[in-house]
């Protein structure tokens, strides 16, 4: 029994000292990066150069895995599932870090499952009439909201989603009534701005813009702390007299809780280089963007303090 015991122990600590050595080595193989929505849109053009960016400098490839629907869970619960040694990476965002754990049971709790490696850019929402409603300012579309209580309508990327949210926070600070219209993603809602069957959009900054260049719609104010710099005449709606409205989409890289502290001292300062890189930078404000590159324990504040804000409004939102 004594000689089972004995080798069973060095079975284990071999064991260990290989999943060390292989930990000291990363990375040896390809490295790969879960976008959890659908390729082509803004979220997934931004992974795509931080994973050219962070394979440069970690000396393997990065791959983009898309893996879309379901809000982002889906993709963020195949992370926190996965192997924790550095090879599964997870582009992490508002929805399912903040929004849905705060309204339902999911099958990963963000603090327990995910560790934040840095959070990498955020983004403004804007929001934008069309003419025909005849408003000029944030001002003049809350007068215009309150006389016509219950029939001005909004349209936002889907249920949960942030634009959604700040939907709900706007009907409880200020006392209106304004009816959300819920479309797959901001550029599904274009169509029927631009042609009257809504009234109004509150969407990503940089898929709205060509359309408020164009004069096809107003833009009344940029949900970001500063203002835009794709539209630098929009006021923020801090400026507008509305500072409970400040919010910005954001995201950040995450691995599964158990990464090896091996790992995270290597992928750490790679993804802090990439983000510093002046290509990236200079992508991200072709979007509208900022980059953020925080530390992970920033990022993991961050997420907490999301939560404590949004988690109510979703809940006061009625979401399941």
């Amino acid at each position: 029994m004594k000689t089972a015991v004995t080798c069973l122990c060095a079975v284990w600590a071999l064991a260990a000292g290989l999943t060390g050595a292989a930990a000291l080595d990363y990375p040896t193989r390809t490295i790969r990066m879960v976008v959890p929505y659908a390729a082509g849109g803004p979220t997934d053009l931004a992974a795509r150069k931080v994973a050219e960016l962070l394979a440069a400098r970690l000396g393997q490839s990065v791959v983009i895995e898309n893996q879309g629907g379901g809000g982002g869970t889906p993709g963020t619960a195949a992370v926190a599932a996965a192997t924790p040694d550095g090879y599964t990476l997870l582009v992490g965002a508002t929805g399912p870090l903040v929004v849905s754990p705060s309204i339902r049971k999911l099958t990963y709790d963000v603090n327990e499952d995910l560790k934040p490696i840095a959070e990498i850019w955020r983004s403004s929402q804007l929001l934008a009439v069309n003419p025909k409603l005849g408003v000029k300012s944030v001002a003049e579309f809350l007068v215009f909201a309150k006389k016509n209580a219950g029939k001005i309508t909004v349209g936002t990327a889907g249920n949960g989603t942030l634009p959604h949210l700040l939907m709900v926070l706007m009907n409880r600070e200020i006392g209106i009534q304004l009816v959300h219209v819920p479309y797959r993603g901001t550029a599904a809602v274009l169509p029927n701005v631009l042609g009257g069957q809504i009234d109004a959009i509150i969407g990503d900054v940089a898929v709205i813009a060509p359309s408020v260049k164009s004069g096809s719609l107003v833009a009344l104010a940029v949900t970001a702390p500063e203002r835009s710099s794709l539209l630098p005449d929009v006021p923020t709606m801090s400026e507008s007299g509305h500072p409970s409205l400040v919010a910005e989409s954001w995201y950040g890289l995450m691995a599964p809780a158990a990464v090896p502290d091996t790992v995270m001292k290597k992928l750490v300062p790679a993804v802090q280089a990439s983000l510093r890189d002046p290509s990236f930078q200079a992508a991200l404000q072709k979007q509208g963007a900022r980059v953020v590159a925080t530390s992970p324990e920033t990022f993991g504040a961050h997420i907490t303090d999301e939560t404590k804000k949004w988690g109510p409004v979703a809940r006061a939102a009625g979401l399941q």
